[in-house]
């Protein structure tokens, strides 16, 4: 287990301890985001690898709700792995697998509100989750609500992102903009560059989603 503990040093960088477990976090992130970007399938295997190295660090960070998060990544990476291989039919794109789609306003409206409810639901309880199990949970929760914004729009964007939906993207560049924040300040700073690396990936798999849906010989969208 000492491969999982921030405290096993991998490597110095400029002055900066990076441990085994935040190396191969950042690096298996990269890939995977890279590879869905590209609409490609061996996104989601990677990003398997991914969230169990992420869960690990997050727990020993102290934000909960992204180590909770973890869990959740780990179901839809199976899921999406699968959903992907297998469209239904007249769902198949060249490479016989998922189109990609806009959003409807409906699903648009519904993403808002489910995000800011869940927000302020998950960061009350991240608030108080280290005094109901102080037996697990030694340490209060970092930035509960900025951490709970984090994991509960990926948590929702993500179902969007099995579907290929256009628009998540976008939401991606804002979570991923906040969690490089939050990040930094937390002292994970290559897991911080790794988001900062994401808000350009996100805006890269904007625009190749939404030329893939233009080569369907869309030329307008109306929600």
């Amino acid at each position: 287990m000492i491969f999982f503990s921030i405290e096993e040093i991998f490597f110095t960088l400029l002055g900066y301890p990076l441990s085994y477990l935040e190396f191969f976090g950042t690096l298996t992130g990269v890939v995977a985001v890279a590879l869905s970007a590209r609409a490609n399938i061996w996104s989601w295997p990677v990003g398997i690898v991914n969230v169990v190295l992420s869960f690990f660090l997050f727990y020993q960070v102290q934000l909960y709700p992204d180590m909770a998060l973890q869990v959740f990544f780990l179901i839809t990476n199976v899921m999406g792995w699968w959903r992907w291989a297998h469209p239904r039919p007249g769902q198949e794109d060249r490479n016989r697998e998922l189109k990609v789609s806009h959003m409807t306003g409906s699903e648009i409206l519904w993403l808002a509100s489910v995000g800011t409810a869940g927000t302020l639901a998950v960061g009350w309880a991240a608030q108080h989750v280290h005094t109901w199990f102080p037996i697990f949970f030694t340490n209060p929760s970092a930035a509960p609500f900025v951490d709970s914004f984090i994991t509960v729009m990926s948590i929702v964007t993500t179902f969007y992102m099995i579907r290929k939906k256009i628009e998540s993207w976008i939401v991606w560049i804002a979570v991923d903009a906040v969690a490089t924040w939050l990040y930094f300040i937390r002292d994970i700073k290559f897991y911080s560059l790794l988001y900062f690396i994401f808000c350009g990936l996100a805006a890269y798999g904007w625009y190749n989603w939404h030329r893939e849906y233009r080569s369907y010989g869309n030329t307008s969208w109306t929600p």
